[in-house]
């Protein structure tokens, strides 16, 4: 009676899923199924960033700032799932180094730019006279970096010059930059300090004392609107190094949607041909480890939405490769029960202890499965190979709960100590009736 009611609870909990996940439209509408751009089609952007002012101790911590300042930015609008990711490329002293950019959803070419938009390169600089050279009679001013650069603001704002009116930009320096701030001004009294926007003199100020409150102030012919935009730039974070739009592809739905189709196909058909074979073979049980892979099917389509997880064509290779390890778990179960109905035991012992006997190789299994899982999570660095290996290590999980939970109590529900000899048959497997 209890193994009854526990397997009455789990198809009820199935089709509760199933319809609030599913037939509901505002579920619908509010957990969707997020599709990579593989699938859904969007736009791939390539940067090349400038790296030859920047020591090369300090190239990857710059291109991971570039990166997590344009992830930032991308997310402001909204996009759904983008990918931003640092490539390196070359040898030795030609080593590149490039931004690429997946924008799922968005086909636009220009749209996909102007999302990323052209964040500013802040920098001030120190101005150095140079000697003449010969020949000429005045000296020359270059512009040495001081390492105080965008990325080091805290914060941005607009401010207005209480007797002018003029708009201006006020600076807000994080910690590291409040400290550099100081330490520049304090040993540069009377200097010249620039201010440069990608790479342009836009305020030409002198140092008059120390700034210690990590606080500078930006000053020009800006309008209102010209420093609003600055400010709102700024925010969204200046970026480390400059970058420049080398390449734009653009993925069409047509693929994605060919490769969607594709992929259902296949789903749908290996979930076929494994139905026809546990119910021919193992009889009762396969008809009951089917409909354990049907609750799989809606638990792991209900946690792609609720998590939710980016549907690429290589997670969905993940979750039919899932399906098939589902089936490995009810496969060692029933092989078990086979061995122990050579033994002449009652049916519900049997179940029992081939759920016992199986349990080892079962754990086994699908933790070796779980490692390689993490380990292509953990070391790769493109979404294709995580979003397979996410997949399928959520799929061991939910496999591993269907075959022992799902499938033992179906079994234990049917199972019947009278007719005992039908009971055999049905729970035996082959095209023989032992």
């Amino acid at each position: 009676m209890k193994n009854r009611l526990i397997a009455l609870v789990i198809i009820l909990a199935a089709a509760l899923v199933g319809y609030f996940v599913y037939s509901s439209e505002e579920a619908n509408n509010r957990f969707a199924f997020k599709l990579g751009l593989d699938l859904n089609g969007g736009s791939h952007l390539v940067y090349k960033a400038d790296i030859s002012k920047v020591a090369p101790s300090d190239v990857n911590s710059s291109m991971s700032a570039l990166r997590d300042v344009i992830e930032k930015r991308v997310n402001l609008f909204g996009v759904s799932e983008p990918l931003v990711q640092v490539e390196s490329g070359g040898v030795g002293s030609t080593i590149s180094q490039k931004l690429i950019v997946e924008l799922p959803g968005v086909t636009d070419i220009e749209k996909a730019i102007s999302l990323i938009g052209k964040t500013p390169l802040l920098e001030f600089r120190l101005a150095k006279e140079q000697p003449p050279v010969q020949g000429a009679t005045t000296t020359q001013v270059v512009f040495e970096d001081t390492g105080i650069t965008g990325s080091l603001v805290q914060r941005a704002q607009v401010e207005f010059d209480p007797t002018t009116g003029s708009p201006y930009v006020l600076l807000t320096f994080n910690s590291e930059g409040k400290d550099l701030f100081a330490k520049v001004t304090k040993a540069h009294i009377g200097e010249v300090l620039g201010i440069f926007l990608d790479g342009e003199a836009i305020s030409l100020p002198v140092i008059r004392e120390q700034i210690a409150d990590g606080r500078a102030q930006i000053s020009g012919t800006f309008t209102p609107q010209e420093a609003k935009t600055l400010v709102r730039d700024l925010n969204y974070g200046a970026l480390p190094v400059p970058i420049e739009l080398v390449s734009t592809q653009k993925v069409g739905a047509s693929l994605g949607e060919g490769a969607l189709t594709g992929g259902l196909r296949a789903g749908v058909g290996s979930f076929i041909v494994i139905a026809l074979f546990l119910i021919l073979w193992y009889r009762l049980p396969g008809v009951l480890a089917v409909v354990a892979l049907g609750v799989y099917t809606a638990i792991m389509l209900a946690l792609f939405k609720l998590i939710p997880v980016t549907l690429t064509a290589a997670g969905i290779a993940g979750f039919i490769l899932s399906i098939g390890m589902a089936v490995d778990a009810n496969i060692l179960i029933f092989e078990r029960m086979k061995e122990e109905f050579r033994k002449k035991g009652s049916v519900d012992g049997v179940i029992r202890e081939g759920f016992s006997r199986a349990w080892l190789s079962i754990r086994d299994s699908n933790l070796s499965s779980i490692i390689t899982a993490a380990i292509l999570f953990w070391f790769s660095n493109t979404s294709i190979i995580k979003g397979f290996a996410l997949i399928f290590v959520i799929g061991v999980l939910v496999s591993m709960f269907t075959a022992i939970t799902v499938t033992r109590s179906f079994l234990l529900a049917l199972s019947h100590k009278r007719h005992e000899g039908v009971m055999k048959f049905l729970f035996g497997s082959g095209i023989t009736s032992s």
